[in-house]
């Protein structure tokens, strides 16, 4: 494949609605990286199903919940191939359904390292290899929100609801602070 194919690296790709944009950004010509945490068989099933029908692509794990891995998944997107032209902000947690009043700090801290934290971080990783003021050529970032962000999600994840709130918050901030470095940033 050629050098200049663009490149889309997705986190949460291995399962779900992370797998079905690896699909379509394969179908759509990009060169996929998929990410996953845990689930190596599916990643690895995902990229022989992507290679089987023409396409490009590799797994890459890396836990968002931590910096360390965020970073390492990125360096191995850089070494595989060598630029980074979209990314979707996928990976995300949802726990079991719980009040507020039966939280507690760990589930709280969990969820907001791993939706929000991780978000952000994915981001910035994105933003140094996409930026026209990083030297980069620009892109798209497309980070996934969800209805419950405005409704709420009450007696069941009032904490997944308002880690979406943050994303919102996030990509009006994030889309118009590189929007002059050619880097677009939606919400779906």
């Amino acid at each position: 494949m050629s050098g200049t194919q663009k490149v889309l690296l997705v986190t949460g790709g291995s399962r779900g609605i992370g797998a079905a944009i690896c699909r379509l950004g394969s179908k759509a010509g990009y060169r996929v990286a998929v990410n996953y945490a845990s689930n190596q068989e599916a990643a690895k099933a995902l990229v022989a199903e992507i290679e089987a029908a023409g396409g490009e692509a590799f797994a890459v794990k890396g836990d968002v919940g931590k910096e360390s891995d965020i970073v390492a998944m990125f360096e191995a997107v850089d070494r595989a191939y060598g630029r980074l032209d979209a990314f979707v902000n996928n990976a995300g947690i949802v726990d079991v359904k719980a009040r507020v009043d039966e939280m507690d700090v760990s589930r709280l801290e969990r969820m907001m390292r791993i939706n929000v934290v991780g978000s952000f971080l994915c981001a910035r990783e994105a933003v140094k290899r996409m930026s026209t003021r990083h030297g980069g050529s620009g892109g798209s970032i497309v980070n996934i929100s969800s209805a419950a962000s405005t409704l709420g999600s009450p007696g069941e994840y009032v904490d997944y609801a308002a880690s979406k709130g943050a994303i919102d918050t996030f990509t009006v901030g994030l889309a118009r602070e590189v929007a002059l470095e050619g880097i677009r940033v939606n919400a779906v």
